[in-house]
């Protein structure tokens, strides 16, 4: 999928977020990599949020970071992103637009944490942003093979990488699940009366436990260190 899914996600929903309810049960993968971060973020001078989507991440870490810079390819992304950063008035974050499929516009070295929560994964292929002896991790729940290869080809070391998928996503009845399948990256909206049809095609494929609606939780946290 394009920027323009992104930016019609940030116009339609406010930014990089679902208008679903629902409830986790289990571990979640996403739960163990906000806590692993926050450990890293205090130890740090300056960290790299890639991919920080409309910011609500970025602002919720500042108060463990001394400075964080967010980044997104995404422009409707970033102007929601400074809004709530105005609202919000953490004085230790900035946000920028920029894209890595381009020479990122930061110092050598600038970084000494870069993190990619279900951002961009090749942000793996810009270490020359990242201090020696720095970290980088990240999130996602895709191209786990991609990840492992792009961190040894451009010569990170101490590469690890944790799968999660035993916490459960649950809800509650079928139009929260139409929501959340609607701002999954890259899916029609399933709401509209036009694609729902294609909806009730899939819902089969969600139920679980005589009948409740869910899906498993699938993430993988990476982690590996510039020498």
């Amino acid at each position: 999928m394009g920027v323009e899914w992104y930016d019609e996600i940030a116009r339609r929903n406010g930014g990089y977020k679902t208008r679903a309810s629902f409830r986790i049960e289990g571990i979640s993968g996403e739960k163990i990599f906000e806590e692993r971060l926050i450990s890293l973020l205090s130890e740090c001078e300056h960290a790299l949020d890639a991919g920080c989507g409309h910011g609500d991440f970025t602002i919720r870490m500042s108060p463990y970071s001394r400075q964080i810079t967010g980044f997104d390819n995404s422009k409707e992304m970033i102007k929601i992103a400074v809004q709530n950063q105005n609202e919000s008035s953490p004085i230790n974050i900035r946000f920028i637009w920029t894209t890595t499929k381009e020479q990122l516009p930061f110092k050598d070295a600038e970084f000494d944490l870069i993190y990619s929560r279900r951002g961009p994964t090749s942000i793996i292929n810009h270490p020359r942003i990242l201090k020696s002896g720095g970290k980088i991790m990240g999130i996602h729940s895709g191209a786990m093979d991609k990840v492992k290869e792009r961190l040894e080809s451009n010569g990170f070391v101490r590469i690890n990488i944790d799968i999660f998928d035993q916490a459960t996503i649950l809800f509650p009845d079928e139009n929260e699940l139409a929501k959340f399948l609607s701002d999954m990256p890259g899916n029609i909206d399933y709401r509209l009366h036009e694609n729902r049809q294609q909806f009730y095609s899939l819902i089969d494929e969600y139920k679980i436990d005589g009948g409740t609606l869910g899906m498993k939780e699938w993430r993988y946290i990476w982690s590996a260190v510039k020498p």
